[in-house]
Parts: structure tokens; C-alpha cells; sequence
């Protein structure tokens, strides 16, 4: 069964857990960092999708007293989990607008410089993820860059071994790795990597590439 993102328990065990999860979880943040950086305007507006605890702004809102934020989450729970860890980091809040709900409550058209969604679209259904990268799309304005990371599907079974071997080697118990396995299977919306290519380009966007992959998680760089 699917975590319940609107668990308090689930939500205060978050970030621990997620770094048992998702090897190299660290490092991904410090590329979106980076290609962030690289990429954005002095007073940039960054749409993040999933914000979840508040781990990618609170960096961001350190990093970048000039950036302003949306943040978009469908649990309320992980909503007031952000906003807490903001307030005991002592980050600008008036820098910051919350959105409870998906991306479809997004109404703005061309404000964004970027976009983050990490580790979000595996939870989309195959039949809703055209519709959710195009409602990002269209928030986005010309140029403007888009950064995806998310699990994509196996070739063969032994790629989700390596997997459960690496995040045991990571702290997962064996139990948890097992748990892992049977969520990937269940409650996962896995598409391959070409696939996501050319979900992405056939939304709008192009220069589609990596960014980052390590076994079947990929970082997509994409422009509009």
C-alpha cells in the first residue's frame, strides 16, 4: 500500500527516510543547485511541484535572497511541515507562496523562470502525466527550464536487486528494502526513459537531456 502523505508519522519520518531511499539523494540537490544557478536571472520565480517538507526551499530561499517561490503540494501535512522548518531556519516566509493542491490548481500563465519536480511524477498514472507536465509548461515562461527527477522502469529484474541491495547498504533494513520492491511494483507509475524524452517534447519542450542517473533514477533538463 501507498504511504499516506497526510500520516503526521509518515511526514515527520520524511527526510530520514528518504535519504535511505533515493541513493545520492544529497547529491541530486546539490546539481539542481547548480544547474539553478547557472541558468536563472538575478530576481528569478521558481515553481517547485511536490514541495514535501520544505528541503529544496530551504536551500534555495538561503542560497537566494532574491528568488521568489510557489510551492505546490497536495498533502496539507507536508504543507505545514515546510512552513515549521522554514520558521526554525528562520527563512524569509514572505518569499515563499503555498498552494495546497496539484498542479491543475496552478492558474498562472508564463510567470515561472523554472520548475522543479523531484521525485514526483512516478506517483502521476501514465494517463495524468501528459496533462501534469503540460500544466507546468504552461506556467513557464519562454526559456524557462524545467527539472525532473524520478525512478524509471527496469529493463529487467535485476536492476530492482542492485536497487535493494545499494538502499540496504544505504540503512534500509531488509524489511524495508522488501517494502520498497512491492511499492515500486504497486503503487508506482513507472515509464522507461525514452518514454519520458518523448513525453516531454511532445508537451513542448526541447533540449531535453540528462542531467543525473544513477541505476533507474534520471534527471531530466528540460526548456521551453
Amino acid at each position: 500500500m501507498a504511504k499516506d502523505f497526510q500520516s503526521q508519522t509518515v511526514v515527520d519520518g520524511y527526510d530520514e527516510h528518504i535519504r535511505k531511499l533515493i541513493p545520492g539523494y544529497e547529491l541530486v540537490h546539490l546539481q539542481i543547485q547548480a544547474i539553478l544557478r547557472t541558468h536563472l536571472p538575478e530576481h528569478a520565480h521558481v515553481l517547485i511541484v511536490g514541495c514535501g517538507t520544505g528541503y529544496e526551499l530551504s536551500y534555495l530561499l538561503a542560497q537566494h535572497p532574491t528568488w521568489n517561490f510557489t510551492a505546490v503540494d497536495p498533502s496539507l501535512t507536508m504543507i505545514e511541515k515546510a512552513q515549521q522548518l522554514l520558521s526554525a531556519t528562520n527563512c524569509d516566509l514572505t518569499r515563499v507562496r503555498f498552494v495546497h493542491g496539484d498542479t491543475t490548481a496552478l492558474h498562472e500563465s508564463a510567470q515561472f523562470d523554472a520548475a522543479l519536480a523531484i521525485l514526483v511524477a512516478h506517483f502521476i498514472p501514465l494517463e495524468a502525466k501528459p496533462f501534469f507536465f503540460a500544466d507546468i509548461f504552461r506556467c513557464l515562461k519562454t526559456q524557462a527550464i524545467l527539472l525532473n527527477y524520478d525512478l524509471m522502469s527496469s529493463s529487467d529484474d535485476s536492476e530492482l536487486k542492485v536497487l535493494q541491495t545499494l538502499c540496504q547498504s544505504n540503512g534500509l533494513t531488509v524489511v524495508q528494502s522488501e517494502k520498497m520492491i512491492e511499492r515500486l511494483q504497486q503503487d508506482f507509475y513507472l515509464i522507461s526513459a525514452n518514454q519520458m524524452r518523448e513525453l516531454l517534447t511532445k508537451v513542448g519542450f526541447h533540449e531535453v537531456r540528462n542531467y543525473s542517473q544513477l541505476l533507474d533514477y534520471y534527471g531530466f533538463f528540460a526548456q521551453k
